[in-house]
């Protein structure tokens, strides 16, 4: 069954784009993530006449669609009314190259009959400034140029270059490649520059995905989850952001619509998290770079919830009006307001996401004091605001509470600043960290727990249910058999169990009450299952998660029950965290898999 967002994510750490069932690319900001989407449609209302690229089979009947086995590389194939059929195979090139990762921000396009002689039309149709700039169009000797107001793209291709700059039909009789990219001259043959980087690239994503260290069981949808992490993560900087895209909204004709493409500390924890789980550590890595610096230039240690992928720079929200939006839905929103809030639980997510740099022996250089000394200024706020009101994690822009979930994480990050200290051999620091976070945990049993309701709250000043209170065995704070954490598990299935999902919370908000289940909460409510020895529930309700899947195993931010069909950013990286972490716990160990019958 096809739903709005069937789409296909094709990226290389610095660039990605999003192509539809037929293969038209309708989303590419460039020249980085969260740069000007140069391709738009995907914004652009129910029918948008520009904003994309595509190769549009005359008489188009059927089309089919999949990744190259284990890698980024998308396959679409066009049949028309008369059996006449091509492939159109889109890459961003990433391979290793003079010792170094070449990702530059290209996008390379093959077009190949497979049989007979099909019509098609070529067309590229970028846009600049959000929708309000029509690029000017300039040919050259086999390329086009495309210029903006701020930038330039060139099309370089071997197919007749008056086609392609008239949209003229033309018979595919011979393979075709197209390279979009920087306006920079191609000397190389367009054919073979194009087959070389296809097949560079297909290999890189077949090795990366070789050194997985994956379930016995689901081990596709995970190798996509993983590719998918890996392509949301900006290199340059270290930078994971939340999905590739803006202003999908989170629910039919809801004003809930959001800027994804910037680096939300919280979410980024979780990313390599589920990557460490893998045995993929260079992301972490790179994340606890991205972090050194983002704490280096924060006064005091203070911590915004997220960032832009170059953390120095404002990202202010607005709406852009040239834009209708997601199926018309609009508005547009460019930046994002959650940068202003205060969500004290990133102190935690942060000190977590570089536990492991502490104690995992395959890294090059382990990390070390300086890098201890440099949280310690995180956990001194975790101390002074774990107890304070916050917008929480789901950033209700209308009021603040003292979030249990933000308290618990500022716990679980002095918690592990005080076992990075023992294993550092720093026994003071280590007791010092420990107190204080016994002292938070006994404050929080005391004023989050309700013996009335036998179970947790959403915040000390409330009695509502929070689905990330589903998360606290995860962190430690709990065990998952604790009758505290049975009970909160059997509140939220009373509470916020709808039509087989987890919605996050039970109250309204700024908007009013959500419409759609968030699917990282499904997971983390699978995962509380298996947790608390639920395995048959927890195993079927993993199934139903997977069942709502696009056409290519992907996942949104949220879904409606009511439908099965997806909504909010795609690809969302927690919905893909989530699925890697369930499948990783669920599932039956290679030993059992494969003798145990």
């Amino acid at each position: 069954m096809s739903q709005p967002l069937d789409l296909a994510p094709v990226g290389n750490g610095i660039i990605a784009a999003l192509f539809d069932r037929i293969g038209r690319c309708s989303w590419l900001c460039w020249p980085r993530f969260d740069g000007d989407p140069v391709f738009c449609a995907l914004l652009g209302g129910e029918a948008p006449q520009d904003g994309f690229m595509e190769v549009e089979l005359v008489g188009l009947k059927h089309s089919r669609q999949n990744y190259r086995r284990n890698t980024a590389v998308l396959e679409t194939e066009l049949e028309d009314e008369n059996g006449a059929r091509l492939r159109i195979t889109d890459a961003a090139p990433r391979f290793s190259r003079f010792g170094r990762i070449f990702r530059p921000p290209m996008l390379v396009r093959r077009i190949e009959p497979l049989s007979g002689t099909p019509l098609i039309r070529l067309r590229v149709r970028p846009r600049g400034d959000w929708g309000k700039d029509a690029p000017i169009k300039r040919a050259g000797s086999n390329h086009l140029r495309f210029f903006t107001e701020t930038q330039a793209l060139r099309v370089t291709t071997d197919a007749p270059l008056v086609c392609l700059a008239e949209e003229a039909p033309f018979l595919l009789d011979r393979p075709v490649s197209v390279i979009l990219g920087p306006d920079e001259t191609v000397p190389e043959n367009t054919e073979s520059l194009v087959d070389d980087f296809i097949r560079h690239t297909t290999n890189y994503w077949l090795d990366w995905s070789r050194g997985l260290h994956l379930p016995f069981e689901w081990q596709d949808a995970v190798i996509r989850a993983a590719i998918t992490l890996k392509m949301c993560a900006f290199e340059e900087t270290g930078a994971i952001v939340a999905a590739l895209t803006t202003s999908i909204p989170e629910a039919p004709h809801t004003e809930r619509n959001w800027d994804y493409r910037y680096c939300w500390l919280r979410d980024a924890f979780f990313t390599v998290q589920a990557l460490n789980r893998l045995g993929t550590t260079r992301t972490m890595e790179d994340y606890i770079r991205y972090v050194t610096n983002v704490v280096a230039i924060s006064p005091g240690g203070v911590l915004r919830p997220c960032y832009p992928l170059v953390p120095s720079l404002p990202m202010p929200e607005r709406i852009e009006e040239a834009l209708p939006g997601f199926l018309g839905m609009g508005p547009v929103r460019v930046g994002n307001q959650a940068a202003e809030q205060v969500q004290n639980d990133v102190y935690g997510s942060v000190i977590m996401a570089a536990a492991q740099m502490f104690f995992d022996r395959r890294l090059p250089r382990p990390a070390g004091e300086p890098l201890f000394r440099l949280l310690e200024r995180l956990g001194e706020q975790a101390e002074k605001l774990a107890l304070q009101p916050d917008a929480g994690i789901w950033e209700y822009r209308g009021r603040e509470r003292t979030h249990t979930f933000s308290a618990a994480m500022c716990w679980a990050g002095l918690a592990r600043l005080s076992g990075i200290a023992r294993h550092l051999g720093l026994e003071r620091e280590a007791e010092r960290w420990a107190a204080s976070a016994r002292n938070l945990h006994a404050i929080i049993c005391e004023r989050a727990f309700r013996p009335h309701l036998n179970s947790f709250v959403e915040s000390f000043e409330s009695d509502g249910m929070d689905a990330a209170l589903l998360l606290l065995p995860e962190i430690g704070f709990l065990h998952a058999t604790d009758p505290r954490f049975l009970g909160t598990l059997d509140r939220v299935t009373q509470r916020l169990l709808h039509q087989g999902f987890i919605y996050r919370y039970d109250m309204a908000d700024d908007f009013g009450r959500p419409e759609t289940a968030f699917l990282v909460c499904s997971f983390w409510y699978v995962d509380a299952l298996a947790a608390a020895g639920r395995l048959d529930e927890a195993r079927a309700m993993f199934g139903s998660i997977l069942s709502c899947r696009n056409h290519l195993g992907l996942l949104a931010e949220d879904l409606d029950p009511k439908r099965n069909h997806l909504w909010g950013n795609f690809p969302q990286t927690y919905s893909h965290v989530g699925l890697i972490l369930s499948a990783m716990r669920l599932s039956r160990s290679w030993e059992h898999g494969l003798w145990g019958g």
